[in-house]
């Protein structure tokens, strides 16, 4: 769990996060090396569930099998922004951070206790942008920003 007390917020207590894949921790289908690092960094502190319609086919295969990651995949299909929002409120928001880009990210961003928005080569869907506590412009920031609770509370103090 990473727990974080930040001054003007409260206490957070991050038990779960919730990652888009594509445009978010992925460019077309393929993450960096740096990227499933930092993933096995955060997989030891909080369970990490990749949430996507996998597009490019390559969710399982880049983070199950080549990479070992010790992380769930949850495939989201038909109404994209609601089965994200039904997955965060399945895990109980309070406990869940989310990180994505896109339009059907922005319903689980702002339901989650903190949300990262990633605008990264792909862009970012501006209903989204606004949803997030934190705008990045790499997935190593978002990552780091959870393995390094000192930037969460330099970002979000009040």
């Amino acid at each position: 769990m990473i727990e974080v007390e930040i001054p003007g917020r409260g206490t957070l207590r991050i038990e779960n996060v919730v990652l888009d894949y594509n445009g978010t921790i992925a460019f077309r289908g393929s993450v960096s090396d740096r990227v499933v690092s930092l993933m096995r960094d955060l997989c030891r502190r909080v369970n990490v569930i990749v949430a996507s319609a996998d597009t490019y086919g390559t969710v399982e295969k880049t983070l199950k099998e080549d990479a070992n990651l010790d992380l769930e995949v949850h495939k989201v299909s038909g109404n994209e922004r609601e089965d994200k929002l039904k997955l965060i409120r399945s895990l109980g928001p309070e406990r869940c951070a989310a990180v994505g880009n896109g339009a059907n990210d922005e319903l689980m961003l702002r339901e989650a206790a903190l949300s990262v928005c990633v605008v990264g080569r792909e862009g970012a869907y501006v209903g989204t942008l606004l949803a997030a506590d934190v705008v990045v412009t790499r997935p190593e920031d978002a990552l780091n920003l959870f393995l390094d609770e000192r930037a969460l509370v330099a970002t979000l103090r009040s």
